[in-house]
């Protein structure tokens, strides 16, 4: 069996999902081939990446109406591509506003939809599923509320588990020695030898800007941390240097290293988005942290429909992490959730038992795995 695919991936995360679900389906189909828009870790996975998911990364109703031409650029650029290399399946990761549109016009052109890894539809525009249901072909969810969501609307999808479980399994395997590889981190990094602080402000350069100066600025109350930078891969440095201001002497940016400062970091401030959900696997007592802009925050709050932002408290329903959203996400809120991270232990040890729930609720390692397996046997069914 030889399948031929086309990917589309718009974010960081999607990229190592991506990849990750093509070593699976070459595994088991060793002819199989790929094409798609997405990232580094799609194009090490073999498939061959033919524009870059930083290219894609808009956020926020108004930053999408001021990038309008270049997205309507980009959907005439798929398409064309898409129709050029004849994929016998096209694989959507995520990415709902941009990839919805390539579903439905995908099906008018009778190429078979699999969609892995749901649009929240159930947090805002359920109206989202019908569109699913007409245009989608195969739904793979990796939240566990997502197939009853689903099958309130007569629709059945495929819950393969979360993969970030795997990505988090490898890790573990690979680290066993914790206090020689954490000398080994700090080293590398030219880091010093006290309690770090992770910041992840996100990935796109919009959030970043609106995240970081407030997450920086809290830095000077904890003299005794440091402040280590998760850069995101889509970004330069050189961006990330503009905004750190220069006397800040306990201030670091690393690249290619968030599962190692989850691993050693003492606590987080992470931006609402899947770090959060990395963070809580990987047991960092944290924050979640999210301001847009004004207006689209007045806009979100109006038609989404959940109690709350981060995936770590959806899944457990209940408020696990604290969200510092909008107005709340502020110097003097932002010091007082650290402190209470960093010293009471109280916190710490029921956060750290919310987090053995949740890894439970995700259900076991092998979410590549299956959904690779469905993958290639639902191909095989189709006309």
């Amino acid at each position: 069996m030889i399948v031929k695919s086309y990917f589309i991936v718009g974010e960081a995360s999607g990229d190592l999902h991506a990849s990750n679900l093509a070593k699976q389906l070459k595994l088991q189909d060793p002819g199989f081939k790929s094409r798609g828009w997405g990232g580094d870790l799609m194009s090490d996975a073999g498939i061959e990446v033919v524009k870059h998911y930083r290219d894609l990364a808009f956020m926020g109703f108004i930053e999408v109406l001021m990038n309008i031409r270049t997205i309507k650029a980009n959907f005439k650029a798929v398409k064309a591509d898409i129709l050029n290399y004849k994929p016998d399946v096209l694989i959507l990761v995520d990415y709902p506003g941009f990839n919805l549109r390539i579903a439905e016009w995908a099906h008018e052109h009778n190429i078979p939809v699999f969609y892995y890894i749901s649009p929240q539809v159930w947090a805002w525009k359920k109206g989202r599923v019908q569109k699913i249901k007409r245009f989608v072909d195969e739904m793979f969810v990796i939240l566990p509320f997502e197939s009853e969501f689903y099958q309130k609307y007569d629709y059945p999808v495929h819950f393969v588990g979360h993969p970030l479980l795997d990505v988090i399994e490898n890790e573990d395997e690979g680290q066993q020695h914790f206090e020689e590889e954490k000398k080994a981190f700090l080293e590398k990094y030219g880091l010093q030898d006290k309690e770090i602080v992770a910041l992840l402000p996100g990935s796109r350069k919009q959030e970043i800007k609106s995240m970081l100066a407030t997450m920086l600025d809290v830095a000077q109350d904890f003299p005794d941390h440091q402040f280590v930078i998760a850069g995101a891969p889509a970004q330069e440095a050189a961006f990330y240097e503009e905004l750190i201001p220069k006397e800040s002497k306990h201030i670091r940016l690393v690249f290619g290293a968030t599962y190692d400062l989850f691993r050693y970091a003492s606590a987080g401030l992470v931006t609402s988005g899947t770090a959060t959900l990395e963070a809580g696997l990987f047991q960092l007592p944290q924050a979640v942290c999210y301001k847009g802009s004004a207006i689209s925050y007045q806009i979100a709050k109006r038609i989404v429909s959940i109690k709350y932002i981060s995936l770590v408290n959806l899944i457990l329903d209940k408020e696990a992490v604290r969200e510092l959203i909008q107005s709340d996400f502020n110097k003097k809120k932002v010091v007082q959730e650290l402190k209470e991270l960093l010293y009471n232990e109280d916190r710490l040890r029921k956060m750290k038992s919310d987090y053995e729930a949740l890894r439970k609720r995700l259900g076991g390692p092998g979410a590549s795995e299956r959904t690779a397996k469905i993958m290639l046997e639902r191909w095989k069914t189709m006309p």
